[in-house]
């Protein structure tokens, strides 16, 4: 790679703790390996992981860059041994282990995809985590189907607006969970059918009420008593996907609801998943969600920006959960 700088700036974490944890590092420049491109990164998104791994709760896995960043969007700049998916001078947007927050990142080319008409690089670098995340966990483990309800709490977060979004674009009704009357607004702008305000309403309630039945899918990253509560709220046959676990991974729960109403209780997590696995949600949604997202169905809802520099406070808009949408880094 003779004409590309040796050195790059990234964002590193000190030491675990709060957002001023994140600091400014020279770093050298990554090369790609076997079927791996280098991506000059205009942009990345911030996500919940990225607060874990800088709270020391959420550790890269083996072989991923220590500096965090899941998802990224840029130009190909050098492609490694075998790599022929992209090409160089490609715009493309990818799903990354790590490394996200930085100049330059490399990505396995499977998970890279190419921005779709109608959205710019900000836009892009909102997409990858997010809706990689939904589409594999509502539709592939949640396997929803129009003509079903869709119970996603956090509907103003990314994944949340994310998946309100995808759920009415495939035909399914839509009730979604947030923290104000504000982001319950935001909600039902996205198509949310209802909104539930959880610090005024019971969403077990609302949603037997909104659905006569309950939920089909319930789409959860709050965990703790929540648990229980969506065993409450799902449907006979319905489908719990639990991707996180706000308010505790320990619950106490009575079983005899899974047994009552046959419900399937399901979880995963991405980051940790094979570069097959990964590939595979990636041209899913190739085929599915990026033709919807070009014909100007549906795209990400970009909250606020941040230059890389200022990661920190990014991390605590973040934190602060006054978001409605995604966070995304400038580079």
């Amino acid at each position: 790679m003779p004409s590309l700088p040796t050195q790059m700036t990234v964002i590193g974490i000190r030491e675990p703790g709060g957002p001023q944890v994140l600091v400014k590092e020279r770093r050298p420049l990554p090369r790609p390996a076997a079927g791996e491109v280098l991506i000059k990164v205009a942009a990345a998104g911030v996500n919940r992981p990225d607060v874990m791994q800088r709270l020391g709760l959420y550790p890269p896995p083996p072989g991923a860059s220590d500096i965090p960043g899941l998802e990224i969007a840029g130009q190909v700049i050098a492609l490694g041994p075998d790599s022929t998916r992209c090409k160089v001078g490609d715009q493309v947007m990818a799903l990354v282990s790590g490394g996200g927050y930085s100049e330059y990142c490399v990505a396995h080319e499977s998970h890279c995809l190419p921005i779709p008409t109608g959205i710019d690089l900000i836009e892009a670098a909102a997409v990858p985590e997010t809706y990689f995340t939904v589409w594999h966990n509502v539709f592939e483990r949640g396997r929803l189907t129009a003509g079903e309800t869709l119970l996603v709490h956090g509907g103003s977060s990314g994944i949340g607006t994310t998946a309100i979004q995808l759920a009415k674009a495939f035909g399914a009704r839509v009730i979604a969970t947030a923290g104000s009357t504000d982001k319950c607004a935001a909600c039902r702008r996205l198509g949310a059918d209802v909104a539930v305000n959880y610090k005024t309403e019971d969403f077990v309630a609302a949603t037997k009420a909104a659905t006569g039945k309950g939920a089909d899918v319930i789409l959860d990253m709050v965990g703790g008593d929540y648990i229980g509560r969506n065993y409450e709220a799902a449907a006979v046959e319905g489908r719990i996907v639990q991707i996180g676990f706000q308010g505790g991974s320990k619950a106490t729960v009575d079983f005899v609801r899974l047994m009552l109403k046959r419900l399937t209780h399901t979880g995963s997590t991405l980051r940790s998943r094979s570069v097959a696995d990964k590939g595979a949600i990636a041209r899913a949604l190739e085929e599915r969600v990026l033709p919807i997202i070009a014909a100007g169905r549906i795209k990400p809802v970009i909250d606020s920006t941040f230059a890389l520099a200022d990661a920190a406070a990014a991390h605590t808009r973040l934190e602060s959960s006054d978001h409605i949408g995604k966070i995304v880094l400038t580079v």
